[in-house]
């Protein structure tokens, strides 16, 4: 059993899908969890599971297009309990559409969701945790960015910035003692997923050697294992959890 006793962990994105079930596993495993979403309601719904559970956890509302609120966030979340051990940065959104479809709005709101609000939290909890010369960063980016998806250009693209990220700043890290890691989940059962076609969401699990979409438990599980002293010697790397639909050579 992996434990993470003792260690306190910032989420993004813990209202739904793979923030939640990334919250309520490690807090499971003995993590005091800091779960953090644009919609107050959601997260305090899941730090409310986590505490019927009888795990540790606070719920907190953050839109992570705000630079100034990231940043207000992390100097409260210092305060309060110090340097983290761990940052997740979960939180992200897309909707398929054709490339020459995308309004500059659209491409803006991507772009600054999935891809800087990363690199702010990064910079913003980041600070801390250097002083403290431990821990560790793990971003989810997608499997799009590996490889492309049709439909979701502007995001792949997004998406392919966070890994290129996540292995610069792992190299700046190393020195001081943090890993940067990045889970790149397959389609996976989330209200993103869901708003596709069926017959799309159908043609994704023909293509998934395993035969199935994946389970927002399946990329928690990948985030549990990097948040862990288990991985201490684990950084810059990209895990793909699609069910073999990609697969590295």
């Amino acid at each position: 059993m992996i434990s993470l006793d003792g260690q306190k962990i910032f989420i993004t994105g813990c209202g739904s899908g793979i923030g939640a079930a990334t919250a309520k596993t490690l807090a499971e495993a003995g993590a005091y969890v800091i779960a953090s979403d644009i919609n107050g309601d959601a997260v305090a719904g899941t730090v409310a599971a986590i505490h019927a559970a009888g795990h540790q956890g606070e719920a907190q509302v953050l839109d992570v297009c705000d630079p100034a609120a990231i940043v207000a966030m992390a100097d409260g979340v210092a305060q309060a309990h110090g340097p983290m051990d761990a940052i997740v940065n979960v939180a992200g959104w897309d909707k398929g559409q054709p490339f020459m479809d995308n309004t500059p709005e659209f491409i803006e709101k991507i772009v600054q969701l999935n891809y800087l609000g990363q690199v702010r939290v990064c910079q913003a909890f980041l600070r801390p945790m250097v002083e403290a010369g431990r821990g560790t960063v793990i971003n989810v980016a997608s499997d799009a960015g590996r490889v492309g998806s049709l439909g979701e250009t502007v995001y792949a693209g997004a998406k392919g910035g966070v890994i290129a990220f996540t292995k610069s700043l792992a190299r700046e890290m190393a020195r001081n003692g943090i890993t940067v890691n990045c889970v790149a989940p397959g389609p996976t059962e989330t209200a993103l997923l869901a708003d596709m076609p069926e017959r799309i969401q159908e043609g994704l699990k023909r293509a998934i050697p395993m035969r199935r979409l994946g389970q927002p438990q399946d990329i928690a599980n990948a985030i549990l294992f990097f948040a862990s002293s288990r991985a201490s010697y684990i950084t810059g790397q990209v895990l793909s959890v699609s069910g073999g639909l990609t697969m590295n050579g």
